[in-house]
């Protein structure tokens, strides 16, 4: 095998599989907001971290690909990263990033052989009271 050739093998599980570590590249929190009371009584939404994990994020923009995803107009950021073993990614969750917070809309599996898994998320502005 010389350098810069595959090593992966004709007819291997893991064939035209083309993420690699060097796009994935932002550090992303896994959240679930849960109700939480404090010792006053009073609820308010908690965070919860399930996971922090290197993943491959694209911001919305005017190409081919993002023309494809119409159903998920809101989107504005793709996500793609490994599955983590001990949880499923739900369209319950969120994901935050040095950019911001992104509330998960879809969840698929890239090329369904459980490795990568891709979520297009929309990106949630604070509001201002």
């Amino acid at each position: 095998m010389e350098y810069g050739q595959s090593a992966v093998t004709a007819g291997s599980e893991l064939e035209g599989v083309t993420m690699s570590f060097g796009k994935m590249n932002t550090l992303v929190d896994i959240v679930t907001t849960a109700p939480v009371k404090d010792v006053e009584g009073f609820v308010a939404s908690g965070d919860t971290i399930l996971a922090t994990i290197c993943a491959y994020r694209e911001e919305k923009h005017g190409n081919e690909s993002w023309a494809n995803r119409a159903a998920f107009s809101t989107a504005s950021a793709l996500f793609q990263f490994r599955k983590h073993p001990s949880f499923t990614v739900t369209t319950d969750m969120v994901l935050v990033c040095d950019t911001g917070r992104y509330r998960v809309l879809s969840v698929e599996d890239v090329r369904g052989r459980g490795l990568y898994i891709e979520v297009l998320a929309e990106k949630l502005e604070p509001t201002v009271r």
